[in-house]
């Protein structure tokens, strides 16, 4: 079974929620919009911390740090049986300057030709209505469930 583990970045602008998404690169999803888009996250290996994971991958797959007060939202199953750990994270990220590492896959499947890709080829602030159409159909919870927390807790979003 795989496990991933993420960070769901999120600002607030004058009372209104935005999400931080990233979309795939390479040939597969390049047509690909709807239901592409997803946090930043990568595969867990089985001695790694979690936590730890997330944010490497944040940075792998954006060329940037974060921290600040981590927010553990429920993990996910997404269709294929993935389960995803995220973490939410109030901040700022500027997609204009961000860059991802590359990856090296067969292109096409099982050709034995090699093609080096970006892990993520865009970056983009959604409100959270639009990231929850755009988002990965399982990780869409985790917006849900981010704004049930925030306006728990604040009384507002």
């Amino acid at each position: 079974m795989k496990i991933s583990a993420g960070i769901l970045l999120f600002k607030r602008e004058e009372s209104q929620l935005f999400i931080f998404l990233v979309h795939p690169g390479g040939p597969f999803w390049k047509n690909k919009d709807l239901g592409a888009w997803s946090i930043p996250k990568g595969e867990i290996a089985p001695d790694e911390e979690p936590l730890k994971r997330a944010l490497t991958e944040f940075e792998e797959e954006t060329g940037q740090t974060i921290d600040g007060n981590f927010i553990e939202l429920s993990p996910i199953r997404q269709k294929g049986g993935k389960t995803v750990y995220a973490w939410a994270v109030e901040g700022e990220a500027d997609p204009s300057v961000m860059h991802s590492n590359h990856l090296e896959i067969d292109w096409p499947p099982r050709s034995g030709k090699k093609m080096k890709i970006p892990e993520v080829d865009q970056w983009k602030w959604w409100s959270s209505e639009q990231a929850k159409q755009q988002i990965n159909t399982a990780q869409a919870g985790l917006i849900t469930e981010l704004e049930e927390i925030l306006s728990t807790k604040n009384g507002i979003i």
